[in-house]
């Protein structure tokens, strides 16, 4: 008789880092949108170029995906039988 017995490829660890990942991902996409006016002819500069805004959403944007990679590529432990 032959062992079929598989292994996974991620572990439990590696799914609560890739949601940690989606977190961070989703709350730099949420801070970087925004900034319009009801009006279409006003152009308000401090909303559309604050700080949260080109600064802060697009480093929280590169940790989730640094978050992810980290992720993806963590090995699992081994598994003690």
């Amino acid at each position: 008789m032959s062992d079929n017995k598989q292994t996974q490829i991620f572990s439990k660890d590696n799914y609560i880092w890739m949601a940690a990942g989606i977190v961070v991902l989703a709350l730099g996409f949420f801070l970087l949108s925004g900034g319009k006016s009801d009006d279409p002819n006003v152009f308000d500069k401090a909303k559309v170029y604050s700080t949260t805004r080109i600064t802060v959403a697009p480093i929280l944007i590169l940790a989730g995906l640094v978050i992810e990679i980290f992720a993806i590529f963590r090995k699992p432990k081994a598994v003690q039988e």
